[in-house]
């Protein structure tokens, strides 16, 4: 894939675009392509989150700690989808719990765990594909800029 820089594009007619269709529509592209991604190895959103914030929690999470932490998630994941993806990964034997409820990740969990950052690893090469590191730290910057200026 070739870059192109701004000499090759119709700045003017870019700038007069509007930004909230150009991010919802890539959040959308985004989300699937995550999605999709996950749903090869039989794994949800939620499901991933969970085995990143237990996994990544020296002495796991209660349920009430992990819903507390979905409250921040984005694109209305809330408490009720984070109690499913425990409940799922505890009948996969991906979780345990014990006797005060802490959720820690099974030897299993931790592979799967290994195994789907590996393959969102892969998906997220696949987004950055042709776009240097400085672009993609340019359009977050703007991004960011823009949230600012509107007070978010």
């Amino acid at each position: 894939m070739t870059t192109r820089t701004t000499e090759d594009l119709d700045v003017p007619a870019l700038a007069a675009q509007p930004a909230a269709y150009w991010t919802w529509t890539t959040t959308q592209a985004l989300l699937r392509h995550a999605r999709n991604a996950l749903a090869r190895v039989d794994v949800t959103q939620p499901q991933w989150w969970t085995l990143v914030h237990i996994g990544g929690a020296e002495h796991g999470l209660t349920r009430e700690e992990l819903c507390v932490r979905s409250e921040d998630f984005p694109y209305g994941v809330g408490p009720d989808d984070m109690g499913h993806a425990v409940d799922s990964l505890l009948h996969r034997g991906w979780l345990v719990a014990d006797g005060a409820g802490r959720l820690t990740l099974t030897a299993a969990g931790t592979e799967a765990r290994a195994r789907v950052k590996e393959l969102m690893s892969q998906a997220r090469s696949e987004v950055h594909d042709g776009i240097t590191d400085e672009e993609y730290a340019a359009v977050l910057t703007v991004l960011q800029r823009m949230i600012r200026n509107v007070g978010g």
